[in-house]
C-alpha cells in the first residue's frame, strides 16, 4: 500500500496523490509531503525512490534491505534514518521485538517505509487527520513526532520489563525451576537486544541535535536534544536491569545451591542413622531365629531384647547429638 498527503500550507490537505501529481511537488519543493510506503513490493518503491525522488541506490537498497541497526545518513538534500520501534508479547519465545522503519528525510519531503506496519506510525497518521499542527511546522518537525512517539514506546517496555523481574525474584525463593530458569535467560536476551537498539539511536538523535546538517532547522534541534535525553535515561535503565537481571541469574543459583544442600543434608543425615544398624545386623548376621545356634549365649532373649533396645536408641541417640551440634 502507498499512502501520501500534502500541504502547502494553506490549510487544505490533499491525501492519495497520484503518481504524477507526486512528481510534481517533488518537483516543485514547496509544501510539506509525505509518502508512506507499507508492506509494499519493494519493486515498486526502489522505481519511485529512484525516479521521482532520485534517492541513492546505496540507500534505496538500505532502505529496502530491513536489516539495519539505528543509523543517520547525511546525503546533502535529505537524510537518510534507521529507527526500530519495540514491541512486547511475553508469551513469544521472543518477548522483545523490534521493527524498523526507513526514513528520508528532506526539506519539503518525508518518505518512510515500513515492511510491516508499525503501530506508532499509523497512530502519527491518525492525529495529522485530527490535528494539522505538525504539518505546518516542516518536514524536520513531523519527523520529530514520529520519532518522538517511537522512543516513547521504550519506557513502558521497561517498566513492564521491571515488573517480570520482580515477579522472577519471587518466584525463586517460592520455587525454583528448570522453567524459570529458561525465563532468566531468555529475559537477558531480550535485554541484551534491547540494549542494542537504544544504543545506536542514542548516537543517532545526538548527531542530529548537534546540528551537522542542513535539513533539519537549527530551532528544532532542541526537540531532538529532548529525544537524545530520553534515550540516555532509556540507556542508563536498561544497564540497571541487566545488572539486576545478573543478580537474578546469581540469586536462582544460589537459591538452588541451597535446595541441593538441604537435600544432601537430609540424605546424609538419614544415612549416618541406618549405618550403625546396618553394622549391628551385619555383624550379629540375625542369627537369632535359627534352630541349633553355635553360641547360644548369643543368641538368648536378654541378648534379643539388648540388640533392639540398641537399635531403637542409637538412632535417637545420634539424632538428640546432632541436633545439639546444630547439624539439623
Amino acid at each position: 500500500m502507498i499512502r501520501s498527503l500534502f500541504t502547502n500550507g494553506s490549510g487544505k490537505i490533499e491525501y492519495d496523490l497520484s503518481i504524477d501529481r507526486i512528481k510534481t511537488v517533488v518537483k516543485n519543493k514547496t509544501g510539506l509531503l509525505w509518502v508512506d510506503f507499507i508492506e509494499e513490493d519493494p519493486k515498486v518503491c526502489e522505481t519511485i525512490m529512484k525516479d521521482i525522488f532520485e534517492f541513492h541506490p546505496l540507500a534505496i537498497e538500505d532502505a529496502l534491505d530491513q536489516n539495519h541497526v539505528p543509523r543517520v545518513d547525511d546525503w546533502g538534500t535529505y537524510l537518510y534514518l534507521v529507527l526500530h520501534a519495540p514491541k512486547f508479547n511475553q508469551n513469544k519465545d521472543e518477548p522483545i521485538e523490534t521493527d524498523e522503519v526507513d526514513i528520508f528525510l528532506g526539506k519539503h519531503y518525508l518518505v518512510t517505509y515500513q515492511e510491516k506496519m508499525i503501530p506508532v506510525v499509523e497512530k502519527v497518521w491518525d492525529i495529522l487527520k485530527r490535528d494539522e499542527r505538525y504539518l505546518l511546522k516542516g518536514t524536520d518537525h513531523l519527523f520529530y513526532k514520529i520519532a518522538d512517539d517511537v522512543i516513547a514506546e521504550y519506557m513502558p517496555l521497561a517498566e513492564e520489563l521491571d515488573t517480570i523481574i520482580d515477579n522472577i525474584e519471587d518466584r525463586i525463593f517460592d520455587r525454583p525451576s528448570q522453567e524459570l530458569l529458561e525465563r532468566i535467560f531468555l529475559l537477558k536476551r531480550s535485554l541484551a537486544h534491547l540494549r542494542r537498539m537504544i544504543a545506536p539511536q542514542r548516537e543517532v538523535f545526538n548527531k542530529l541535535a548537534r546540528g551537522d546538517d542542513q535539513i533539519i532547522d537549527r530551532a528544532d534541534r532542541v526537540f531532538f536534544r529532548d529525544i537524545y535525553d530520553h534515550l540516555v535515561r532509556l540507556y542508563d535503565v536498561t544497564e540497571s536491569l541487566r545488572d539486576l537481571m545478573g543478580s537474578v541469574l546469581d540469586t536462582y543459583l544460589s537459591a538452588v545451591n541451597n535446595r541441593m544442600n538441604e537435600v544432601m543434608k537430609t540424605l546424609t543425615i538419614i544415612t549416618t542413622l541406618f549405618m550403625p544398624l546396618s553394622f549391628m545386623a551385619g555383624f550379629f548376621g540375625m542369627n537369632f531365629f535359627i534352630p541349633e545356634p553355635p553360641i547360644t549365649s548369643w543368641v538368648s532373649r536378654p541378648m534379643f531384647l539388648i540388640v533392639v533396645l540398641l537399635t531403637i536408641s542409637v538412632p535417637v541417640g545420634m539424632t538428640l547429638w546432632m541436633r545439639r551440634r546444630k547439624w539439623m
